[in-house]
This record gives structure tokens, C-alpha cells and sequence, in this order.
């Protein structure tokens, strides 16, 4: 059994917060473990706790429409969330569900490696990049932490919510798409 599958066993068995106790399935995450581009969202929402898969929904058909105008495929990126099941009712997670769980999400980025995160949502960016960071305000921005490159977009559901950011997520997936081919 490889690292990944391990974790995921470990993963499955979880009751480090309350988030546990509702959840029909965990969404541990997916994708390529040699990915060099890693995206991280917030949470399972109630279509990825039925399936046990990430962004599978309306969100998650938008994101595969999203890599796929920047030439990126599906299954060459690993894909998983801060908390790896449903918060009810599709609430952003609580701080003490969140860190209950990234330690999860720190040995997948350390099993799979990425040069490239791509933090989809504020949630996201706050326990990835910083905690003081605004999405709107600080999406777009490159950070360099140890050997990854880090920036921050919309998530797909913001998205859906509201079209007028569109056109600052296609700038975003420019920059994405240039930084992907820059580290092939």
C-alpha cells in the first residue's frame, strides 16, 4: 500500500471533529500524486458527500470548464479541500474544524508535491496562504512558500453566484496556465 492510500485508510476512519458524525462519506481528494498542480478547495458540499469525490457538482463541472480553457486535464491535477467532510448545510467550516483537519491536506501536499497550488476560495487561501487574506482583494497574487508557488481565485461557486468575477478568474487561470508551462 502507498503513502497516499495509507493516509486515505486513516482518513476514512477520522473522528477529530464533529463534522464525523453527519457526513454520508469522506471526500479524502483525487487526482495524479506526481501532479504538478494541486488545487485546494474549501469542503465537501452535499454531492461530493454522497459520491466521496471533490468537486463533482455544479462547481466542479465549472472547474473541469476551467481547466480545461487553460489546457490542463482533470486527472493530471490532485484535487482535495480543508476539511474533508460536509460542513452542514454547505457552511464554511468552523477554525476548529479546519484544523482539526489540515494536517490531512499538509501530508497530501507532502505525498504528492505539487510546484503549483491553486487555492479556490477564501477559506482556502486563509489556511493555505494566510489568515488575513481577502479574496477579492489578494486573488491573482503568486506566493512563494518552501518550493511551492501559491496563488489564490474564485471559487467555482463564487462563480456561479455571481458572473461579473468571471473575467478575473479567466486572468487568474492565464497566470496559472503561464506558470504551469514555465515549470514542466
Amino acid at each position: 500500500m502507498n503513502y497516499i492510500e495509507e493516509l486515505k485508510q486513516y482518513v476514512y476512519n477520522c473522528k477529530r471533529c464533529r463534522l464525523a458524525q453527519r457526513r454520508k462519506n469522506v471526500v479524502f481528494g483525487e487526482g495524479n500524486i506526481n501532479a504538478k498542480l494541486m488545487l485546494i478547495g474549501e469542503g465537501p458540499g452535499e454531492e461530493e458527500d454522497n459520491t466521496g469525490r471533490p468537486f463533482v457538482g455544479k462547481a466542479g463541472k465549472l472547474l473541469d470548464k476551467m481547466l480545461e480553457a487553460i489546457n490542463i486535464k482533470r486527472e493530471d491535477v490532485y484535487i482535495a479541500n480543508i476539511v474533508k467532510c460536509r460542513p452542514p448545510n454547505n457552511r464554511v467550516p468552523f477554525d476548529d474544524e479546519a484544523k482539526a483537519c489540515i494536517v490531512y491536506l499538509r501530508k497530501q501536499v507532502a505525498i504528492v508535491k505539487p510546484k503549483i497550488i491553486v487555492c479556490l476560495g477564501s477559506t482556502a487561501a486563509r489556511y493555505v496562504i494566510d489568515e488575513s487574506i481577502k479574496i477579492t482583494r489578494d486573488r491573482g497574487v503568486w506566493y512563494k512558500k518552501g518550493d511551492f508557488y501559491i496563488i489564490a481565485t474564485f471559487h467555482p461557486a463564487a462563480l456561479l453566484r455571481d458572473e461579473s468575477k468571471k473575467k478575473f478568474a479567466w486572468e487568474d487561470l492565464k497566470k496559472i496556465k503561464a506558470m504551469y508551462e514555465t515549470l514542466l
